[in-house]
């Protein structure tokens, strides 16, 4: 699951030996500037907007659905950007619209029961496909010329899973080494906060605080070693980090364990669906927040917090409203809910999809596929993350993708997003942890020490990831969508990827991942450039508008700009 923060990856893709210094000097919103005139790798953002005043474009608005964990929608900064549902009237527990969704004023929540209470966790999608065949597969002798397609696609996504859950001494050790980490932290945490006389903390906080007792300061002292160590940024507070650590060896520990016993269906105890059954589709209930909204109100954030306000920060887009669609728990989303939640996104009335999360398995894949195909049936634009494991997508799997398994066709409303950096930042242009693919990744946008809402009225603080990366397309689509709504999702498209910036090959760059080499940044994915928003207006303003028909034909011709 891709909504891990960099915690997960310090571990699981770097030595311990690197240890970071926090960075106090990047400036808060560097992912909108420009290369050129602030100096940092950028979408140029204010240009954009400069370039549409000068050229007296106006704006409609844009629906805009989030498939997440949750949104905070009581930030000062999201409130009025949020959609709600016109034709639901809130809290009187009847389907006014009669789409089969009671009181859904912000959106869905397919992890919820009809009782009120959320699917908080849920377990991988390995486990969960090894125990649903174990019986039909384990210790048995197949004869695969004698399965049916699907019998066949059943067996070898479980002859995958098995063989991932064989675990290596390697992934032991670095469990080992997390949870003695995460035990000092708390030992450090539980001195500090009785000497600071406060619960919550952040590192920029302790980093100014000076202790008065010997132990507080060996405390202080081991707390900021070990923030160092993880790569936690300064504004990440104590209870947060401790709650992502202890939700991470959990994780692991019960996939160590997920071979031999079945993971707990928290699903069925809670949402109660019958998950066989595609068409028992009304589940869920109205509650958007849910139990975790860290991850969906940051990304909701990049897009389209409320601009030029004078608090907080400015999201890409300026005229939309954001839907809430909460699909992902705490470990890997499940393909109906995915499914269900694009289906309900287009259906009441979303032109542009945000998803930020994916895995490694998808063996209900065709329902997916399916929705994708709606979307593009009703001129939808869906942006994908490429994933934060620093692996090469042309080889390993992330999903959703665009190739439908029935068809064997890309669908052509699909993008999938890597995460780039600025050498300011990190030495190179691409993030050390984005997943990339000179055949599956369509393009990069900046995902590192992104800065954006946090749940609580007014809170705020950097996250990183391609998760982050795929909300800043999405704004930049959703602006496009906005001043230029005669294009079409296929013409947006191939927009976005005609006007990438290329960045010069001399600016450093190395290839993600934990064996990092230099590379060139062109080899990283299809377009071999970041997304810019000045380039991307300027293109669609020279574009002659299609029509829906017209697109369906595969023959848009996107014009080329001087850069």
């Amino acid at each position: 699951m891709m909504k891990r923060l960099s915690i997960v990856f310090a571990f699981l893709i770097f030595s311990f030996s690197q240890v970071k210094t926090f960075a106090q000097d990047i400036p808060k919103g560097w992912h909108l500037l420009d290369p050129i005139e602030d100096h940092f790798y950028g979408i140029s953002l204010n240009k954009a907007y400069q370039f549409l005043k000068e050229h007296n474009r106006q704006s409609s608005q844009v629906i805009v659905a989030v498939l997440d964990s949750g949104v905070d929608t009581t930030h000062d900064d999201l409130k009025d950007i949020l959609w709600k549902n016109p034709r639901e009237i809130p809290g009187n527990g009847i389907d006014d619209d009669g789409n089969g969704y009671i009181d859904d004023v912000y959106g869905w929540n397919f992890l919820g029961g009809k009782d009120g209470r959320n699917l908080k966790k849920c377990s991988d999608e390995r486990s969960r496909i090894y125990h649903r065949y174990k019986a039909d597969f384990l210790n048995k002798t197949v004869d695969t010329t004698t399965l049916s397609f699907d019998e066949k696609s059943h067996y070898s996504i479980w002859k995958k899973a098995a063989s991932e859950l064989n675990f290596s001494s390697e992934e032991q050790t670095e469990l080992m080494y997390v949870d003695i980490t995460a035990k000092a932290i708390k030992k450090h945490d539980k001195i500090l906060r009785k000497e600071l006389e406060q619960e919550e903390y952040t590192v920029e906080t302790l980093e100014k605080f000076e202790p008065n007792s010997k132990i507080g300061r060996e405390a202080k002292l081991g707390y900021l070693t070990c923030m160092k160590i993880l790569g936690i940024e300064p504004e990440e507070t104590n209870i947060s980090t401790i709650e992502q650590l202890d939700e991470y060896i959990e994780g692991k520990k019960t996939a160590f364990e997920s071979k031999e016993q079945a993971p707990i269906d928290f699903r069925a105890q809670i949402v109660k669906d019958n998950y066989a059954d595609f068409s028992d589709n009304h589940y869920g209930n109205n509650d958007v927040m849910g139990p975790n909204a860290m991850h969906g109100t940051h990304v909701t954030g990049i897009i389209a917090a409320k601009r030029n306000n004078g608090i907080g920060m400015d999201g890409v887009a300026d005229n939309v409203k954001v839907m809430m669609v909460r699909v992902v728990p705490d470990g890997d989303e499940y393909d109906k809910d995915v499914a269900l939640g694009i289906r309900y996104a287009v259906d009441n009335g979303a032109k542009v999809i945000n998803m930020s999360f994916g895995k490694s398995f998808s063996p209900d894949k065709p329902w997916v596929d399916s929705a994708i195909r709606y979307a593009a049936s009703k001129d939808v634009l869906i942006l994908h993350a490429a994933g934060n494991d620093g692996a090469d997508n042309d080889i390993k799997d992330n999903f959703p993708s665009p190739l439908s398994v029935k068809f064997k066709l890309a669908a052509d409303n699909f993008l999938t997003i890597g995460a780039s950096s600025d050498p300011k930042i990190s030495k190179s242009m691409a993030a050390d942890f984005s997943n990339y693919g000179k055949g599956t990744v369509d393009l990069f946008a900046p995902g590192v020490k992104i800065y954006s809402t946090l749940p609580g009225k007014s809170k705020y603080g950097n996250l990183q990831g391609t998760s982050m990366s795929t909300p800043i397309v999405t704004g930049l689509a959703a602006l496009l969508r906005s001043y230029y709504p005669e294009l079409t999702a296929v013409q947006l498209k191939k927009i976005l990827e005609s006007s990438v910036l290329i960045p010069d090959t001399t600016i450093a760059n190395l290839k993600p991942g934990p064996e990092s080499s230099p590379v060139a940044f062109s080899t990283l994915s299809k377009t071999g450039g970041i997304v810019n928003a000045y380039y991307a207006v300027s293109a669609a303003d020279l574009i002659k508008p299609l029509t829906p028909k017209d697109a369906g034909k595969q023959n848009t011709k996107t014009a080329k700009i001087k850069k």
